[in-house]
């Protein structure tokens, strides 16, 4: 089929509920994705911050492969290898939890607050979360979501959620009672803007958490995995979570999310309290695995540090030519670009340029390559955002 054939498909069959990019993708290699005309697309955007180790990476591949000649999927009323194997690889790079498996971050965000309401006394029921934050689209993390924008329509929400600005502390002492089971914050916000945590306000918020007997959420379902430089981004702030989520890179592509306790927290999760079909299949632990083995193998930790660099000193060069660009913030591969105007003109010109980027917040270009990016790649997707910005200023 052509391009326009799989378009029509889609406006005939399925639900129109995305704004979707006029590509039909048929293929994707590294940093790279190629679409049904041909075209060969640098990708600096992939899945969503999905393919962190680049597009249909090799080892992950033949782990697929591999493990679905074996068993795909088990019931969780049985054990299986890649499930136990998997928990241990995180908890060795973490802080030694004990982890839940599901298919998606929302799914994990869910399972954390079900766990923080479970531990802690029945009259600890609310959530305090941070204005910017995305934890998810089921009700539950919508109203954890502290985006009006993404309430509409769907009031009312769920009681017991609070909200308050990020980074600032006086506001969130203000926020507790002695009714809050959690403080649920991403160390930076991803969708809210590439927005980074003071170290001194996480610090501030363990501290709260555990004068008012609270537990700490960390949401690090975009952060996690590596691409801050780091496993996970809260080693970046000396503070360590009661609980922390995880989805994104963590399959290489497939479907897989998960949570992570302290021991003493994560006894709270009885059998019939919490529960997933799908989730922790042997397939998506056996590819998971495998991208844990590929960052380590590849060094990917110290490129997405190097490269994070490399890549913010290219846009702060370009900021100097173009006074659209405001500033430029970065924790590894995590990077955000300021705009003193609206961005989405700008990704689709990129696109059509050959380079896959994000606009979030409606001025934030948002850059999160795969961590297997090179220098040559980053210049050019440099050089592409550069002679469109040359295009637009005209």
């Amino acid at each position: 089929m052509n391009t326009q054939e799989t378009i029509d498909l889609f406006d005939k069959y399925v639900i129109a509920n995305y704004t979707r990019l006029p590509k039909v993708i048929t293929k994707g290699q590294g940093c790279y994705m190629f679409d049904a005309d041909g075209n060969k697309i640098l990708d600096m955007f992939p899945g969503w911050a999905v393919s962190g180790i680049g597009h249909c990476h090799p080892r992950v591949v033949e782990a697929i492969r591999s493990q679905a000649g074996e068993l795909l999927h088990i019931d969780n009323t049985f054990y299986s290898e890649p499930q136990g194997k998997l928990a241990k690889l995180l908890s060795k790079r973490a802080f030694g939890g004990k982890c839940f498996f599901c298919n998606s971050g929302a799914e994990a965000n869910e399972a954390a607050m079900k766990l923080a309401r479970l531990h802690t006394p029945q009259k600890k029921y609310k959530f305090i979360t941070a204005e910017g934050s995305f934890h998810g689209r089921t009700f539950a993390t919508l109203s954890a979501t502290a985006q009006p924008k993404h309430h509409e329509g769907l009031l009312p929400l769920l009681p017991g959620f609070v909200y308050v600005p990020f980074n600032d502390i006086a506001a969130l002492k203000e926020a507790f009672s002695d009714e809050v089971a959690a403080v649920m914050v991403e160390p930076i916000q991803g969708e809210g803007g590439i927005n980074i945590a003071d170290k001194e306000y996480l610090q501030a918020v363990r501290r709260l958490c555990d004068e008012n007997q609270a537990l700490l959420i960390f949401d690090e379902v975009t952060t996690g995995i590596g691409r801050t430089g780091k496993w996970f981004a809260y080693q970046h702030f000396d503070v360590t979570p009661d609980i922390m989520t995880m989805a994104k890179a963590l399959g290489g592509g497939v479907a897989i999310g998960a949570m992570m306790a302290k021991q003493e927290v994560a006894a709270s999760l009885v059998p019939g309290k919490h529960a997933t079909t799908f989730g922790g299949s042997a397939l998506v632990c056996a590819a998971a695995v495998a991208v844990i083995e590929v960052i380590e193998k590849e060094n990917l930790l110290e490129n997405a540090i190097q490269l994070g660099s490399y890549t913010k000193d290219k846009l702060d060069l370009l900021k100097q030519k173009h006074f659209i660009i405001d500033h430029v913030r970065n924790v590894g591969l995590m990077i955000g670009v300021q705009l003193t105007g609206p961005g989405s003109k700008i990704v689709d010109k990129c696109l059509e340029n050959g380079l896959r980027i994000n606009c979030t917040q409606g001025s934030v270009l948002r850059f999160m390559p795969p961590m297997i990016v090179t220098k040559s790649q980053i210049d050019q997707a440099i050089d592409i955002l550069d002679n469109v910005l040359m295009e637009e200023a005209k």
